[in-house]
């Protein structure tokens, strides 16, 4: 799988061949076994796929602890209303800036 900075943007397909939409955010957890010296491991959970793009919103608008400000939190709410979550497990195949899924579009987590 491609590196966190390289997944924003790619186009989503289902396992039907429709398409889903567009990454526009990406869940890591901390990787605890794996940190090695100064350097820490982060492993990709999943990622966030919208119809809907909105640049100004990937991640920057977080503090160092990952929060937003009520304003931010609303602002996403209404730019990402009817975005799903996909996680890992769900992808079949990526490559050349498409992530092809497992599963229908239907059958995603809606947030």
């Amino acid at each position: 799988m491609a590196g966190v900075g390289d997944l924003i943007g790619q186009s989503v397909w289902d396992s039907t061949g429709v398409w889903v939409g567009q990454i526009v955010d990406v869940r890591v957890v901390k990787d605890r076994a794996a940190t090695f010296g100064m350097q820490e491991q982060f492993e990709v959970l999943g990622f966030f796929v919208s119809a809907y793009r909105a640049p100004i919103l990937l991640g920057v608008t977080r503090d160092p602890g990952g929060r937003m400000s009520w304003f931010t939190q609303l602002l996403v709410r209404v730019l990402y209303a009817g975005s799903n979550y996909v996680p890992m497990e769900d992808v079949a195949s990526s490559g050349g800036g498409e992530v092809m899924l497992s599963r229908p579009r239907r059958a995603l987590q809606r947030v």
